[in-house]
């Protein structure tokens, strides 16, 4: 077995909470999404129910090797249509929930993955403070 180290240099997410997510040391409270290079885009919704196509041909565009997106604090899958833009330029998606979706992206960038984090905060969440190990 080989073992690599992860790298040093990938944008990780340190913490995450019901309406926000922690980047290097600074707190988010919308959505937005995470490149493994550390470029952060706002990603204009805040809620499931608002996500459209145009949402995902906006990570198409970015031509990533994959997409993690987090649903918001329960999992929830997008529309078909709406991953069009996706299937079509071969790009994978994995769907989870966010705190999930964040953990699942430290590990890939930390990888050296060319992967985005399409991440989904909706405000006017309750559930409790989780702080990543």
């Amino acid at each position: 077995m080989k073992f690599q180290p992860d790298l040093v240099g990938a944008a990780t997410i340190s913490g995450y909470g019901p309406d926000w997510i922690a980047v290097g040391g600074e707190r988010i409270t919308s959505s937005f999404l995470l490149h493994a290079n550390g470029e952060r885009v706002a990603w204009d919704c805040d809620n499931f129910e608002h996500l459209s196509a145009a949402h995902f041909e906006r990570l198409a565009a970015a031509s990533p090797e994959l997409v993690v997106f987090g649903s918001g604090e329960r999992l929830r899958f997008p529309r078909p249509e709406w991953l069009r833009p996706l299937i079509e330029a071969n790009i994978g998606i994995e769907t989870m929930d966010t705190p999930a979706a964040c953990r699942t992206y430290n590990i890939l960038a930390g990888e050296g993955r060319r992967v985005v984090a399409a991440l989904l905060i909706e405000s006017g969440n309750q559930a409790t403070k989780r702080e990543m190990r």
